[in-house]
């Protein structure tokens, strides 16, 4: 981990830092502010960031990678809620205001690079930058919108349909996922995935 400011890439982190949705509306004095609590963190695949069922929240802005947010049950069944690469954010803002624990891991999928501070500061951030907390608490709603419409279309839609639900939404991202996460994502197993692919139906 290293801060922004000594980081031997600090030039390209501040630029991508720059095209994050949430933070493109700064001004250079408020990302100056911002950048002096953010710490950069190299993930490797696999890599948990925040893990199901803790108190210690943190958020995070991904400037490199995807990564993905999940739910274990107690019998170590995966599902995958959304996944979220450069430019986006994670959070698990909502766990904090409802003062739970977090209810999902976050993870990345790839090689992935991201900046993040503990939620608590990220918090009083926003508190003093309204309208920094009006675009990110849309964005919150906007995602949880989105992983609800995802869940309803698990069982509405067939094998095919789910598939082509995902490349109509996320066309930049279906190469880029591993095949065994995008079929968890999706409801499927790897080798419906597989055939669906080989019987030119996706």
């Amino acid at each position: 981990m290293s801060s922004v400011s000594d980081h031997p890439e600090r030039n390209i982190i501040r630029v991508q830092l720059r095209q994050n949705l949430v933070l493109k509306g700064l001004q250079e004095s408020e990302m100056a502010e911002l950048e002096s609590h953010l710490v950069v963190v190299d993930c490797h695949k696999g890599d948990f960031l925040l893990h199901q069922g803790i108190h210690e929240m943190e958020q995070y802005f991904i400037l490199d990678g995807i990564l993905k947010r999940v739910v274990t049950s107690n019998l170590a069944k995966e599902m995958i809620l959304r996944f979220a690469h450069e430019r986006d954010m994670e959070t698990s803002y909502a766990a904090w205001r409802l003062k739970t624990p977090t209810p999902y891991s976050i993870i990345s999928v790839t090689k992935a690079r991201v900046a993040k501070m503990p939620l608590q500061q990220w918090i009083a951030f926003m508190d003093e930058h309204t309208e920094l907390k009006q675009v990110f608490e849309y964005e919150v709603m906007r995602l949880m919108s989105e992983i609800m419409a995802h869940t309803i279309t698990l069982h509405l839609l067939d094998a095919t349909g789910r598939v082509h639900r995902f490349l109509r939404k996320h066309p930049d991202l279906f190469d880029r996922i591993p095949k065994k996460d995008l079929a968890t994502y999706l409801n499927l197993s790897a080798e419906t995935l597989s055939r669906l692919k080989h019987q030119g139906k996706i």
